[in-house]
């Protein structure tokens, strides 16, 4: 979790001081405010995680500026103190939003232990929306086409979807999607979420191979209170967390083997037991996994256990790479500039046709994902509503064949690729010398200049 930053207004500045310094030598991040509208500046200028709020203020008091702030910031957490003991004061102050209520004086370590306990509630509640925002993202991409991004009308990208409406009417079948990295492959198994009867409760995504061994048993099967040092409280692990839902788990075939035991386990058997319990908890879990790695060799170098292996493939979907469905492209790249530019706010009026066709010859080593990066970096870098060849870093324009004479055929009716070839032809056939290749096309050396620019000719 990040740092907590706490901002502490009080009119006592004896006060301020004592607990600033206090906070900071916990490790928090402390600001300090006297009055209400020094700290709304301050809160316009800085993150906040914690206020402490001291009910008697000048200008106007706690209560006022508690209302404000849960208004403006409802984010932030408000422990208010107060040097009255009024209980109408504690009741409206708990109403309006307040986690904790000190009076003065009060213990340094009271104050910490309230700190810790809102820190934990914060961190809850930044699981709970980053849950919230999965659930958003299969709604919002999903509800409109299968899968926002799911876009083709290759054979390959049609069976995928078929498949994926197909395995979705099944409510507890294991599903394995294979497919090279930057395919796609959570992007399915969201779709196969939403598409299911599970569509209501969680999508979790765990990425197996970012997980420390050391935490994974935890991780994945959660703890109880002092099973461990520094298991201050008890956990749920994402088995709990996705109960009802989907456990989406990318490259499962990262586990290390006594992980890949205890797993094979759990299909099998349904239920868990946190670390520290003598409990058993049925789970209710789709198991999606997805690698882009051989199963069957690690399977044969005994890094990845068969009998795992066949739970999880209980229905495989491969996802094939962009550069076996090139008639895609097209419709991604047109997907992609409307969708990215929209989103940055740029507005794209027109696009070098080489564009296309330098993706078309291009292998895309990260299939989609590099795709969809290339458009953002080139809208991101181009200065006007007009997309070209140099924008795009790593994309090279096709080569054009200009010493045959047939270049130019019959089913070529693309104006700027017509004037970008007999360009090239007209420097090739004066040694790229550009007085006379421009003498030679007729125009002047300045206009030469700006199409050699306009078409990113490499001379």
């Amino acid at each position: 979790m990040k740092d907590i930053r706490i901002l502490v207004l009080d009119d006592e500045k004896v006060f301020r001081k004592e607990i600033k310094e206090f906070l900071d030598g916990e490790g928090f991040t402390a600001l300090t405010a006297e009055r209400p509208s020094e700290a709304f500046e301050i809160l316009k200028e800085n993150q906040i995680d914690i206020m402490i709020l001291d009910l008697r203020l000048p200008e106007m008091d706690g209560l006022q500026v508690l209302e404000k702030v849960k208004n403006e910031y409802p984010d932030i957490e408000v422990i208010m103190i107060t040097g009255h003991g009024d209980m109408d004061a504690v009741i409206n102050a708990m109403r309006l939003g307040a986690v904790e209520f000190f009076p003065k004086p009060f213990r340094l370590l009271d104050m910490r232990a309230a700190i810790q306990r809102t820190k934990r509630y914060i961190s809850l509640h930044e699981q709970l929306k980053e849950i919230s925002q999965t659930y958003s993202l299969v709604s919002k991409d999903l509800i409109e086409s299968i899968g926002s991004e799911i876009i083709g009308n290759s054979f390959g990208i049609r069976q995928v979807v078929d498949l994926m409406g197909k395995v979705a009417k099944t409510d507890n079948t294991s599903v394995l999607i294979t497919g090279e990295s930057g395919t796609g492959k959570e992007l399915v198994a969201r779709g196969i979420h939403y598409l299911s009867s599970r569509k209501k409760s969680y999508f979790y995504a765990v990425n197996c191979s970012a997980i420390p061994d050391s935490l994974f048993e935890s991780e994945f099967f959660g703890h109880k209170k002092g099973a461990f040092t520094g298991a201050n409280e008890d956990k749920a692990g994402w088995f709990e967390v996705a109960h009802g839902g989907t456990l989406f788990l990318d490259e499962v075939v990262e586990m290390q083997p006594a992980m890949q035991s205890k797993l094979l386990r759990v299909l099998e058997e349904r239920k868990i037991r946190r670390i520290g319990s003598s409990v058993d908890i049925p789970i209710d879990v789709r198991i999606i996994a997805a690698t882009n790695q051989d199963v069957n060799k690690l399977i044969e170098e005994g890094k990845f256990r068969s009998d795992l292996y066949y739970r999880l493939n209980s229905f495989q979907i491969h996802i094939p790479p962009l550069r076996e469905r090139k008639e895609d492209i097209p419709l991604l790249l047109d997907y992609y500039l409307k969708h990215i530019s929209k989103k940055l706010g740029k507005k794209i009026t027109s696009v070098d046709p080489m564009i296309e066709k330098a993706m078309l010859n291009y292998s895309f080593p990260g299939n989609v994902r590099e795709m969809r990066n290339m458009i953002e970096r080139a809208i991101i870098l181009s200065d006007s509503g007009r997309l070209t060849m140099k924008n795009f870093v790593g994309l090279i324009a096709p080569q054009v064949e200009s010493n045959t004479s047939g270049v130019i055929g019959e089913d070529i009716f693309d104006l700027e690729l017509i004037e970008k070839i007999v360009i090239m032809k007209a420097l090739e056939k004066t040694g790229y010398k550009k007085s006379e290749a421009a003498q030679l096309l007729n125009i002047t050396r300045q206009a030469l200049d700006r199409r050699i620019e306009k078409y990113d000719i490499n001379l």
